[in-house]
């Protein structure tokens, strides 16, 4: 549906919210805002289940920097919550990643959002799909974790960055509004 130009791989060297590299930390500002939270990335999300929050919506792919997350990893992402599987292909952003995150922020129980391919892309629709108050967490590679809590301001940056995809925005848009 949407494809990342190069001309935009840029714009996601900055991280978008305050970088931790303690997850109890993290979590504290994040149990904060009243929404669910959103963990995009492996590492991310094992360090919050070690943390003892299960994230209610998880996106991972079964790798950290393009290499297969250690076997310790695997076991803490192979929890008890609902999965649904999704193709995303390198520097896209499929229709199924965008439905399935929509799908997975409506569900009661924590869902994880497994995709065969990348999800590096999926917090800007995260960010854009969440209610207000929801945290969106990924990781910043060799710096630690980002919390981007979910505002007016941020998901309009979000929008703007998506904005600039090759593609269908307008369809994506609709389907994550």
């Amino acid at each position: 549906m949407l494809r990342l130009p190069a001309d935009l791989r840029g714009a996601f060297k900055e991280p978008m919210g305050r970088v931790y590299t303690d997850p109890v930390d993290l979590l504290r500002d994040a149990d904060q805002t009243e929404g669910p939270i959103v963990a995009v990335g492996d590492v991310v999300t094992f360090h919050l289940r070690q943390a003892d929050r299960d994230p209610d919506v998880a996106v991972i792919d079964g790798k950290t920097k393009r290499d297969a997350v250690d076997e310790a990893v695997a076991e803490v992402l192979d929890g008890d919550a609902d999965r649904i599987e999704v193709e995303n292909p390198p520097a896209t952003l499929s229709e199924a990643l965008l439905d399935a995150l929509v799908t997975a922020l409506d569900a009661a129980d924590p869902t994880v959002i497994f995709v065969d391919g990348e999800e590096d892309l999926a917090t800007l629709p995260a960010i854009v799909a969440a209610p207000i108050g929801a945290s969106v967490v990924y990781g910043q590679p060799d710096e630690g974790m980002v919390h981007v809590p979910v505002d007016e301001e941020t998901k309009a940056e979000a929008r703007e960055l998506l904005s600039q995809f090759e593609g269908d925005v307008e369809a994506a848009f609709a389907r994550l509004d």
